[in-house]
């Protein structure tokens, strides 16, 4: 594993424009809550996964300090669950 320092600075720069695209990836479902919530009902299956996938990323990059990991898929879990909540409770 290379040390920060040796990590040449646009990976940085990458590590952070990928954690906001990934931000806006999850922000996307709200979308689909919208939906749930005007009767249109979505299909679980997905947000939940996603949901569950957001809090073991955020669970390892915790771990092991790997703040735009922890940062990107943070909303996962919370738009994942809501998204998913929606669908089944409207």
């Amino acid at each position: 594993m290379l040390e920060k320092d040796q990590i040449p600075k646009y990976i940085h720069i990458v590590g952070w424009i990928a954690t906001i695209t990934a931000c806006c990836m999850y922000v996307s479902y709200v979308f689909q809550i919208i939906d749930n919530l005007h009767g249109q009902i979505t299909p679980p299956y997905q947000p939940a996964v996603a949901a569950v996938n957001g809090v073991l990323w955020v669970w390892y990059a915790v771990k092991i300090k790997d703040w735009p990991v922890a940062i990107s898929n943070a909303p996962g879990i919370v738009f994942g669950a809501i998204a998913c909540i929606t669908a089944i409770q409207f």
